[in-house]
């Protein structure tokens, strides 16, 4: 059996959480990772800790990118409060990790010796931190701060957050509905709740359903392009068809297309290995790091889709599709979409060939 993925160290997370409840802020942060969501609204929350409403402007200092140097920071820590207790400095992608070894000990001098009154957060948004485990800049900022990396979270907290946001707006969701939005739309916070706002506001009843779902929401490419793929496997070709001509009506990339076509047919070539090899769905959901009701679904579908198809046919599938991107990537503009086109029909017919 796969080895078990390592859950998420979010010890840093939780340190944060408490920090805020008990409202003692540590000196300095650094805030990273792909939640954008989550790294605003904790930013947010910071914020409200630390800065008495309409003072804002006096008390919390802000510089990003190139504007920002080592004598910025120096200078913005050592601003006094004004009618507050406390200062804010945030400091947005500036790379403090590539600063050279006189920078680096220039910023560990200035961590070590913050005043009392500010609190001073690393934000990197369009950057990410080239952090090295040896950097004594970053053990300094773990010792007298916090490391938050916020990550993309898993189903299970998405679909719990993504029912709480539906009771705000007086609205209920069962949790596998909201596992099949995370499928639809991705499993980033901010994209997701702009689809609950749309959904929220559409639904004419108490309870949302998943057509309510499929009415407003703006599903990911690859949920659309996994359920033409999904459709060609269960020989459902009309459906895949008309699926890839709307994609490609609305100008979606052939490369980008083709890319999950062939994540799907390598899904389905290894769920038809474990099968002949008498392996557990839960093997299968391992391999490929699936989990969540909405997931053990696709799983599912993908191990059906696999019984229909021999061996052979699976590992011709993948390799058709891995030969269709050079062909895609090469075709003159305008002509990509026909490759792709002619491939659905070939791959389609499900026709057993020697391989």
């Amino acid at each position: 059996m796969p080895p078990k993925k390592k859950k998420a160290d979010n010890s840093a997370m939780q340190e944060l959480k408490r920090d805020l409840k008990a409202g003692t802020p540590k000196p300095v942060y650094l805030f990273y990772g792909e939640e954008a969501f989550l790294r605003d609204y904790y930013l947010g929350k910071l914020k409200e800790l630390i800065l008495p409403a309409g003072l804002e402007d006096f008390n919390l200092h802000t510089a990003k990118g190139k504007a920002c140097s080592i004598d910025w920071i120096e200078q913005a820590v050592d601003y006094l409060p004004v009618m507050s207790e406390r200062t804010l400095v945030v400091v947005t992608d500036f790379d403090l990790f590539s600063q050279g070894e006189k920078g680096r000990d220039r910023l560990m001098a200035i961590l070590s010796a913050l005043p009392e009154y500010c609190t001073l957060v690393f934000v990197f948004d369009l950057l990410s931190p080239k952090m090295d485990g040896r950097s004594k800049l970053l053990a300094l900022m773990k010792k007298v701060g916090g490391v938050v990396n916020f990550q993309r979270q898993d189903e299970e907290q998405l679909t719990g957050w993504i029912c709480r946001q539906f009771r705000k707006a007086d609205k209920s969701i069962d949790t596998r509905d909201a596992g099949y939005l995370v499928f639809l739309c991705g499993d980033l916070m901010h994209d997701l709740s702009s689809e609950i706002g749309k959904i929220a506001a559409y639904a004419d009843h108490p309870r949302v359903t998943r057509e309510d779902i499929d009415a407003v929401a703006s599903p990911k490419v690859d949920a659309v392009v996994f359920k033409m793929t999904d459709a060609m496997a269960h020989k459902d070709f009309d459906k895949a068809a008309s699926v890839l001509a709307d994609l490609l009506h609305n100008r979606e990339s052939p490369v980008m297309i083709l890319s999950v076509m062939g994540k799907y047919f390598r899904q389905l070539y290894t769920a038809r290995l474990y099968l002949d090899n008498g392996k557990h769905k839960s093997d299968y959901m391992a391999l490929w790091n699936m989990s969540g009701y909405y997931m053990e679904q696709q799983a599912d579908r993908l191990l059906d889709a696999a019984r229909r198809f021999s061996l052979s046919w699976c590992r011709y599938a993948v390799r058709r599709c891995a030969e269709a991107d050079a062909a895609v990537k090469s075709a003159p503009r305008g002509q990509d979409g026909e490759a792709l086109t002619a491939l659905l029909v070939e791959l389609a017919s499900g026709r057993r060939v020697a391989v």
